[in-house]
């Protein structure tokens, strides 16, 4: 690998704020999903995530200047003498290496290393990217884990996830009362998606695995935006269902039934006399899951006058309120 200032385009006298700006800069330029018809992206791309492990952790960025490690995070040969090249005795060390240290270098993400990569690359591209400290960081799984239990060898990467690809999915409100959304993915095919009760218009559902793979990855998530589609009778409320009740003006004036819809079909209202436009009427269960049940639904009176005009009508208000 180049050396890592050259990378990331800095002098060697840059702050640690430069550094970070210019890995910022350079991953979000090189990243693979933003270059899916650029072979050489990926490479870039893990070129740069190198260079940023060395040169974003204080230990190890003062390890490559001082020639203690190589770009890739190695210990350079320290020779036969017993010296390494910074001046440090060979020996044996606390780790048991005739060499001193790991015979492998530092190179799991230590404090400021992979952690800091993961979380500049959740920041731009909205998740964190595989394996934590010692896992796969942002050199795209070529490095080493961390020592393992057994002995001081590194145990193998694990696969960088996926990024995650946000999408919106339009829902109804018979989706919701199923508590189920067909969701269409970026490539045309269809998957069917579980929504919590209680969803809100605009929330975010995670379907973990679902995102298109790249080769060498695992599966990155979905991440779902809820966009409720307008219906013809009802309005979502949380878990309750409003709408409107028309009553005819004699039945609000002397009480009756009037036959209303809900999602499971037609039953009839019960309206009390001398019932006023704005009343709330409260159908229980007829609404949207909820956590141990299902709400209501709440219907608002709207009293209607007759169709056509109705002198008889006219004739008794107009005795009532003479002018």
């Amino acid at each position: 690998m180049r050396d890592p200032y050259t990378v990331l385009g800095v002098a060697k006298t840059a702050s640690e704020a430069d550094i970070k700006k210019a890995y910022r800069k350079l991953a979000k330029q090189w990243h693979p999903d933003q270059n899916k018809d650029n072979p050489k992206a990926k490479e870039k791309f893990s070129e740069i995530g190198q260079a940023y492990d060395i040169l974003g952790d204080k230990k190890k960025r003062g390890q490559f200047d001082r020639g203690e490690i190589d770009a890739e995070g190695k210990e350079t040969f320290a020779g036969f003498g017993g010296f390494r090249p910074g001046g440090a005795r060979g020996g044996a060390q606390a780790g048991g290496h005739p060499f001193g240290g790991h015979p492998f270098g530092d190179t799991g993400g230590g404090a400021g290393g992979f952690a800091g990569a993961e979380d500049i690359l959740s920041e731009l591209f909205g998740q964190a990217f595989g394996g934590g400290r010692g896992g796969a960081g942002p050199n795209m799984g070529t490095g080493m884990g961390q020592q393992g239990a057994g002995g001081p060898f590194r145990q193998a990467s694990q696969p960088r996830k996926t990024a995650d690809v946000k999408i919106k999915a339009p829902v109804t409100i018979d989706d919701l009362a199923r508590g189920k959304a067909a969701v269409t993915l970026p490539d045309g095919s269809r998957i069917s998606a579980s929504i919590p009760p209680g969803a809100q218009d605009g929330q975010v559902i995670r379907l973990k695995g679902k995102a298109k793979s790249q080769p060498g990855q695992t599966a990155g998530d979905l991440l779902v935006t809820l966009v409720f589609q307008p219906h013809a009778e009802f309005r979502p409320d949380g878990s309750d269902l409003r709408g409107d009740v028309r009553i005819p003006l004699e039945t609000a004036v002397l009480g009756g039934t009037v036959s209303v819809k809900t999602l499971e079909g037609k039953v009839s209202l019960k309206i009390p006399p001398w019932t006023n436009s704005g009343k709330v009427f409260r159908i229980p269960g007829r609404g949207l899951p909820k956590k141990g049940g299902t709400g209501d639904l709440k219907l608002t009176a709207v009293v209607m006058l007759p169709d056509e005009p109705d002198a008889a009508l006219a004739d008794l208000l107009k005795a009532r309120n003479p002018l």
